[in-house]
Order: C-alpha cells, then sequence, then structure tokens
C-alpha cells in the first residue's frame, strides 16, 4: 500500500451511505483506498463494492477483496462504467474530491509548490494536456478566465498578461520559472496563498475537473437506485457551489424546474440540511479536513 493520505471524514461519510450489507457501492476516488476499505467492512459477501480512479498510482492500493471491482477510469464515466459490470443500478456512490497527499508529495507530478518540476499536474499521466501548455499556449483572455473563475486570483488579467509577456521570450517549462515569471505580482506575505491559487487554477484546467464533475453529479442520479445514497465531499467553493446546486436544483444554475401542475422536478433529496465540515479533532490531526466539506443526498 503506498501512504496516500488519511481519509477525510470516514465515520460521517460512511454514515451518510447508510450501507446495506447486500448492496452495490461506488466510490469513485479511489486514491489510497481509505473510504472503499470501510465500505467493505459494511458489506456482507454478497455486497459489491466498484473503485474507480485515474491514477495508475492508485492501483498499488487495491486490496485482495473478490467484492471489489477496480476501474481505471476518470469518473465522468460513471453510468457506462457501472452497466459495462453488471451495477446499473446502485445503493451508494461516495466521492472525495480532494488532491490526495500523495500526489502532493510527488515532485515530479508538479501538483506542489513545494518543489521545482515540470508544470504537469495531471491526474491521469496518460492524458495529453499539461500544465505546461496551457501556461504556454493558452491565449491571454483564456489564461485570465481560467485565474478569475478557478483560481479566484483577484489580479488574473496582470497575471495573465505577465505569463504571455515572459514566454514570448523563454518558454516557461518549469514551477521555479514560473514563479519567476509571475514573482513581482505575488503578494507579499501571501505567497503560499496566491500560489496555491494559481496552482488551484491550472490543475483544475489541467483535469477538467469542473466539467468532470458536472458529469459525475448528473449521471449519479440515474444509477442510483430510489432511495440510494449521495455522499461528496469537496474542498473548494467551486466543487461545492455545483453539489450543492445540483442536490438542491437537479442542476447547476438556474431556477429548478417545475411540471405541468408545478411540482418541482429534481431527483434527488437533500439529507444533510448544511454542509458537515470535520471536527476539530480531526482538523487537528489531519490538516487535509480543514477546507471539507461533506453532503449527503438521497435518490427520490
Amino acid at each position: 500500500m503506498i501512504k496516500y493520505h488519511t481519509p477525510v471524514m470516514l465515520h460521517e461519510s460512511i454514515e451518510g451511505l447508510a450501507i446495506n450489507p447486500d448492496g452495490v457501492y461506488v466510490d469513485v476516488t479511489f486514491g489510497g483506498g481509505g473510504h472503499s476499505l470501510e465500505i467493505l467492512k459494511h458489506l456482507n459477501k454478497n455486497g459489491r463494492l466498484l473503485a474507480f480512479d485515474q491514477d495508475s498510482d492508485a492501483q498499488r492500493n487495491i486490496p485482495n477483496d473478490d467484492r471489489l471491482t477496480f476501474i481505471d477510469q476518470n469518473f465522468r464515466y460513471l453510468k457506462n462504467n457501472c452497466r459495462l459490470h453488471n451495477a446499473p443500478a446502485v445503493d451508494g456512490i461516495l466521492a472525495d474530491l480532494g488532491v490526495s497527499s500523495h500526489q502532493f508529495d510527488q515532485p515530479e507530478r508538479g501538483f506542489s509548490i513545494r518543489f521545482n518540476a515540470d508544470l504537469d499536474m495531471r491526474m491521469d499521466k496518460s492524458s495529453i494536456l499539461t500544465a505546461g501548455q496551457i501556461v504556454n499556449t493558452y491565449a491571454e483572455e483564456d489564461l485570465h478566465r481560467i485565474f478569475g473563475i478557478y483560481g479566484e486570483v483577484k489580479n488574473a488579467k496582470t497575471l495573465a498578461k505577465a505569463i504571455v509577456v515572459s514566454r514570448m521570450s523563454k518558454t516557461i517549462e518549469t514551477i521555479a520559472e514560473l514563479r519567476t515569471a509571475i514573482g513581482s505580482l505575488i503578494p507579499k506575505g501571501r505567497e503560499s496563498k496566491y500560489l496555491a491559487q494559481v496552482f488551484q487554477a491550472l490543475r483544475i484546467e489541467v483535469n477538467q475537473e469542473m466539467e468532470a464533475l458536472q458529469e459525475f453529479l448528473t449521471q449519479s442520479a440515474h444509477v442510483l437506485k430510489p432511495g440510494g445514497r449521495l455522499v461528496v465531499i469537496s474542498y473548494h467553493s467551486l466543487e461545492d457551489r455545483l453539489v450543492k446546486n445540483f442536490i438542491a436544483k437537479g442542476k447547476f444554475r438556474g431556477e429548478v424546474d417545475k411540471d405541468f401542475y408545478g411540482n418541482e422536478i429534481k431527483p434527488l433529496m437533500n439529507i444533510s440540511r448544511k454542509a458537515i465540515s470535520a471536527s476539530g479533532e480531526e482538523i487537528e490531526n489531519n490538516n487535509r479536513a480543514r477546507s471539507a466539506k461533506l453532503r449527503i443526498a438521497e435518490k427520490n
């Protein structure tokens, strides 16, 4: 087993799934397998677990258990893969949307500002788009949009311009070169926070995280059985807003749709009235839990 990270809100997420020992469950973010192993403990010999992860490193954490089927795919392909593995309707789905500590701790993956490495940031190492390609080929207005929306960077327009000017004289290939290119724009005393926002924006774009999350949520409503549970742990406001809106309205923006008689049309019912946060004790023991928000919904 690779040491990925301590699973966040393990007790709360398992409780939220309300596991039926004979049921079929899906962990769409397998990672280090922490949540999956706990789900398996609550299943009897007839229960099943499908586990998704696009990072090849995660496969080294697969337990030797006949009840688990590992699927080497992004969770945006949930519906087709559940059908393929004879699980067209399931009792519960769990998603922990955080980047694993294992990925942050691997310098060559380019996720962390703590190391110098090539600008990569791919969750799926076989995909084509890297952070370096975004930095060196995207138009200034696209960089402005990415940093402004995905990173919520306040000087996103100036940042985009600085990158475009810098790359005209030399390709920006490494984390150190990116830091040098934007160094004059980094607020004093807020270096780590600012760079984390920049890196978050690039990572979200590289991995198409917002599009994948919307596809996953939409498909989860089709895959769940009536009464089945959806449990999602998110780590920043962009993710949480999508999850919250979909649970509340069955869509990501606008007002909830209604039928001819004025009844609301939405596939899920909110079980947790507001997002659940980690306890102070858990945050003290696991810093990753600090920004986590857990939401639970049930299929109508």
